[in-house]
């Protein structure tokens, strides 16, 4: 069969993970000469030129040269495919033996990316160990699904751009182990969802941490792009009842944006993108969940709008019913996402849907959204299919 183009070359799978051990032996060496300095600097005064910073009592900082250290210069991520053409994987799925080679088969159909959960809706994370943190350990939400190097080595040696999921705020996991993170009702309770399920609290800088240490240990291990998902407030459940102990007098949208932008600072030197899935209407309407698109595009490097026609309700753009017309759903809504990116360098890669709701969807339905999303100028676009089954023919170039 034809086998698809691709603006990078065939990579060595282990290169990048081997250029981040290297430089993970730099920071340690750095940290062992900075705590030379301070042993030195203690009995000598002055050493290497240190600088010694604060008095009466105040915590003393000692600054080392920069002729001592290496320079390090962030990696640069995998280039994207000309045009993004992918499927989603859960971390269940990947952890069967030889079922991502399944996936990376669709290759030869013309299927360049691959996003594979590392942390799903239940707080689960997918592996241990490979600088998980502890708290993903002590919770129990660290699960020997797969291994990450591996998984990352294989997909790059197909020539496979690999994108890891990492869900933020719905997290019945660790809401339930920490208390104190946990989004609370005024009794004290923990808050959850329709769905009975749990969220941590968007103010809390402990959540932050964690949800991006988590990310960061797929970076180390191979992954190319780090997606945050449910990276917002909640949508459903009884809002009203909700207590924020953290919370700042600031809109949700920036509150949302700020934790993208935090991402992004630690994300972008491990050599990734950052990216963020939304919803699809957060271009159109004030969904009150703080996803704002202008704001976010400032901070990542790419947008997925979630453009299910199945979940837009009756007369939105006009559409008596957007589920019999998927093509014109997607398209109205990436053209309300085009007008408030604007300006910024986001690349706009919609999820689309590849699965029945109310009505059957095909090869017809799929690729007509497709289509929009070229008319659209997307940057690619993502299938989506809760069991992992995809419409082949649909993932062909143009």
């Amino acid at each position: 069969m034809r086998q698809p183009r691709y603006v990078h070359p065939r990579l060595d799978g282990n290169e990048r993970f081997r250029e981040r051990r290297r430089r993970a032996r730099v920071r340690r060496r750095r940290r062992r000469l900075a705590a030379a300095v301070v042993l030195v600097g203690s009995g000598a005064g002055l050493a290497l030129g240190a600088t010694v910073i604060g008095t009466g009592g105040r915590t003393h900082e000692v600054e080392v040269p920069p002729a001592a250290v290496d320079k390090l210069v962030p990696l640069r991520p995998r280039p994207y495919p000309r045009e993004v053409r992918g499927v989603h994987v859960t971390m269940a799925l990947a952890g069967v033996p030889g079922e991502i080679d399944k996936y990376l088969e669709l290759e030869r159909e013309g299927l360049n990316a691959l996003e594979v959960d590392v942390k799903d809706e239940n707080g689960t994370v997918a592996f241990r160990g490979f600088g998980v943190p502890a708290l993903a350990r002590e919770t129990g939400a660290a699960r020997p699904f797969y291994d990450p190097v591996a998984l990352a080595r294989r997909v790059h040696e197909k020539g496979v751009y690999l994108i890891g999921r990492v869900v933020v705020f719905e997290d019945s996991t660790l809401s339930a182990a920490r208390p104190a993170l946990a989004l609370r009702r005024r009794d004290g309770s923990r808050w959850t969802s329709n769905a009975g399920l749990g969220w941590v609290d968007e103010y809390s800088p402990a959540v932050w941490k964690y949800a991006v240490d988590v990310g960061a240990a797929a970076a180390r291990a191979g992954f190319d792009e780090i997606q945050f998902d449910y990276v917002r407030f909640p949508s459903d459940g009884d809002l009203s009842a909700i207590v924020y102990r953290g919370r700042r007098a600031e809109p949700k949208g920036a509150t949302i944006a700020g934790f993208l932008a935090y991402a992004a600072r630690r994300l972008h030197p491990l050599g990734v993108r950052v990216s963020a899935d939304v919803f699809g209407l957060a271009a159109t309407h004030d969904l009150g969940v703080g996803q704002v698109p202008r704001q976010m595009a400032r901070a990542v490097d790419a947008l997925y709008p979630m453009v299910y026609p199945s979940h837009y309700s009756p007369g939105e753009y006009g559409i008596e019913d957007p589920n019999q017309y998927p093509g014109r759903v997607v398209e109205h809504s990436l053209l309300d996402f085009r007008r408030q990116v604007k300006g910024t360098h986001v690349a706009l890669i919609p999820w689309l849907q590849d699965f029945s709701l109310g009505r059957p969807y095909t090869f017809i339905e799929v690729t007509d959204q497709i289509a929009a999303a070229r008319r659209q100028h997307a940057r690619g676009f993502m299938l989506w299919n809760g069991e992992g089954v995809y419409t082949r023919e649909a993932l062909a170039d143009s």
